[in-house]
This record gives structure tokens, sequence and C-alpha cells, in this order.
């Protein structure tokens, strides 16, 4: 069998009783405790933030089905954050900035409908092709301005400025800027993953708020002078049934969630999840490079699968809901654990295994499902499909680097981010003319 981590788990839960999905150590490598939660409580009331979680493949399928149940509306939030922070937070926004409205992610239809038709003309199919060249291009570029070191760490050299770069250019952000907007996306991430005190939660708001300041005069000066960027139709066109453009509440909210941080932040841990895995599977390695046309879509699958940057995220029930014997009461939040159902063994035989002929690899719930799938997700699939061809193209060996490596994961309840990754490789000789 292919072994997906050669690493141990740092802690593995013998029982119910030791899950602890705030743990850091848990989430390390939280793939056993999902195992014991969907065996033992798949629907499982987490003893710190007071969530119901969910587990197993067919219970999130119908989860997501089903949005008049479990609506997206901003649910309350976690039983131990005070009502007192978020108070303060939101005052914060008020006195120095704007107060982030609800993102798409955040609304239920009709709503949802009505601006998700103002994203999906913006990210329309036809636009995302006519990005590629770009992307290809951007990816080789990447790749050979460290291809001849024979060594780099693929997180800061790849995977963190190939989508940056990509969403920036059609955000109106210059290059240059881009690990400026890190620092913001890596603010927003941090407060996103509910494991901040009040001073490190007030610091992610007041980066924040230094980007609202950043890209105010940016869409200022769209309004006078439109253009061909993505952020131009954004700020400019119309939501028909609610006879009015998005306002600067909206566009705030918009640009760290669903554009900088949906945009970037997840292409950026799959690429670097990635890279991870084939290091640690040179059978599937040497599989891939056999013939990438082949399996590079698969692997794109299975690596979303295997090592979801988006763990799970939230919903709210309006109605009592029971499930597997358990009551949630009406106005409970639930935490979607897609990364659990993407291992569950009902449907994905032998789940830990990368699998570059698994035939149902694109049935994760890695993109969400139903009415709140990721409009993102042609757009991410591409980035992924030429950052990791680039590599292939140009890589002919590669192994972890030794003494390097401590394949750590930024503590986060929600998102799974590989802090760095060292790969020391041999470049393929490439063919003059």
């Amino acid at each position: 069998m292919t072994v997906i981590n050669r690493m141990e788990c740092p802690v593995v839960p013998h029982n119910v009783d030791d899950v602890d999905l705030m743990n850091v150590e848990i989430q390390e490598c939280p793939y056993p405790a999902y195992k014991t939660l969907r065996e033992e409580a798949p629907v499982y009331r987490d003893k710190l933030t007071g969530f119901y979680v969910l587990t197993r493949y067919e219970d999130l399928r119908e989860v997501l089905k089903d949005p008049a149940t479990f609506s997206n509306l901003r649910p309350r939030g976690p039983d131990h954050i005070p009502p007192s922070r978020v108070q303060m937070i939101a005052q914060l926004f008020r006195d120095k900035g704007w107060l982030p409205a609800p993102t798409l992610s955040g609304r239920d239809n009709p709503e949802h409908k009505q601006m998700r038709a103002l994203f999906d003309h913006t990210f329309r199919a036809s636009r995302i092709k006519l990005m590629d060249p770009y992307v290809r291009d951007l990816s080789y570029q990447l790749v050979d301005a460290f291809i001849n070191d024979g060594h780099c760490d693929w997180v800061r050299q790849f995977a963190v400025p190939m989508p940056l770069i990509i969403i920036g250019k059609q955000m109106g952000a210059p290059e240059k800027d881009i690990w400026r907007i890190k620092a913001w996306t890596d603010a927003w991430v941090k407060r996103l993953g509910l494991m901040q005190t009040d001073a490190e939660a007030i610091w992610s708001a007041e980066m924040e708020i230094e980007q609202q300041h950043y890209f105010q005069p940016i869409f200022e000066k769209l309004r006078r002078e439109p253009d061909d960027t993505l952020l131009s139709e954004l700020v400019n066109r119309e939501i028909p049934e609610w006879g009015r453009k998005l306002n600067d509440n909206e566009l705030h909210a918009e640009m760290t969630a669903d554009t900088f941080v949906g945009g970037s932040e997840t292409t950026t841990n799959a690429l670097s999840a990635g890279i991870m895995l084939l290091a640690q599977n040179p059978d599937c390695y040497a599989l891939l490079k056999s013939d990438p046309e082949r399996y590079l879509r698969t692997f794109i699958e299975e690596v979303i699968r295997l090592e979801g940057p988006v763990q799970g995220l939230q919903r709210l029930t309006t109605r009592d809901v029971s499930l597997h014997g358990v009551t949630i009461p009406k106005g409970s939040v639930i935490n979607v654990r897609y990364a659990a159902g993407n291992r569950d063994p009902a449907h994905f035989p032998d789940p830990d295994r990368l699998d570059l002929e698994r035939k149902n690899a694109a049935t994760h719930l890695g993109f969400g499902s139903g009415v709140h799938h990721c409009l993102g997700a042609p757009l991410a699939r591409r980035e992924m499909w030429w950052g990791f061809m680039a590599f292939l193209d140009r890589v002919e060996d590669f192994r972890l680097a030794p003494g390097k490596n401590q394949l750590r994961h930024v503590p986060n309840f929600y998102l799974r981010c590989l802090k760095e990754l060292h790969i020391e490789f041999t470049p393929k000789k490439r063919v003059a003319g």
C-alpha cells in the first residue's frame, strides 16, 4: 500500500473523549481523530466551540444539498469566544475602516443567487480560459527562477506567489505588493482559525483595516475609470434585483474572503500539499511523470481530497434536526467537516491512499457542493494543473531536503496550511532550440 504520510501522527485519539479539534497536535494530523468521530460519534458536539461536527460523507452531502435546513447565514460565534470580543472588533472596523458585510458564502437565497450571478459573470469560463496562458507562463517563470539552484522552499518560492500574483493582477494590486498582501491574508486566516487571544484578534482586525485602506482608493479610481480587470467588474456591475452595485462594506468583505483568501490561500495550500504527497509517494511520482496527461487531473483531485485546504465550514440549523439518534436544536452551528468526509471508506475505498487511478476522486467535498460550490474551483484547478505541470517538466527527481522539514501546519480550526516545504532536486536536461 502507498503510504500518504511517513511521519507518525502526534496524537492518535483512543476514543471520542480524546478528540479535541482545537488541539494543535491533533490538527497536525487530524485524520485519526476524524476516523474516531466517523465510527463512534458521527454527530459530535465539540466541547470548546459548542459546534456540532459532522464527519460522514453522505451526511455532509445531505447538509450541503439542503440550504433551507442548513443555512449559510452568519452563525453565532463559538462558545469559547466571548461576545465582548466580537463587539469590540466590530466597533474597531466602524471606527477605523469599513465593517465587512456578509460575504457571498454567508448569504442564503435569494440574495446568494442574485450576488452569485455577479461573480459567475466575472469568473465566467470564457474569462478563465483567456487567463490560461498567463497562468501557464507564470508557473514556468517561477520554477525557472530557482531550477538551477537544485533546491527551494516550494511554499515560499512557488505555492504562495503563483496564485497570489494571479489574483492580484485581476484585483488591481501590483506584483511588488504581493508579500504585503500575503501578510494581510495571513492575519485574516489566523482570526478565522478561532485560536487567537483578544490582543491577537485586534491585531488581525487592524491588519484587515490596513488592507481596506490600500484598496479603497483603487475602488474609487475604478468607479471613475473602469478597466478590464475582474475587480472593475465587481465594482461597477449592478446587481439587477438590488438595483445597485456592491457598496464599500461589501467590496471589502469580498476582497478579503472570496478573492485574496479564497482565490489564493486555498490554492497555495493545495500546491504545497501536492508536492509533499509526491515526495512521500515516489511510486506515484514515477507514475505521474510517465504520463502527466493521463494522471494529472486525478492527482489534482486526490490532493484536494487527501489534504483539503479547507477542512470544514459552518452551517446554521433553521429547525430541529435528528441525525444518528442525536437531536440538533434549531439555531445550532454545524461544522461540515469536508476533510473527514473525504476519507470516509464508505465512499472512497482505501481512503488514506493516494491513488492516481481512483475513479471517483472528483466526488470529494473539497470545493463544497450544491448552491455554494466554490466559484473559484475552475481557476484553482487550472492553477494547480500548470503549477504541477511546470514542476514535472523541469524536475527529474526530487526529495525532501534532509534535516530542513518539520512538515508542520499553521494552527487553525478551519484551514490546513503547510508552513514550509524544503526540497532538493535534479533539474531535467533541457534540449536547446
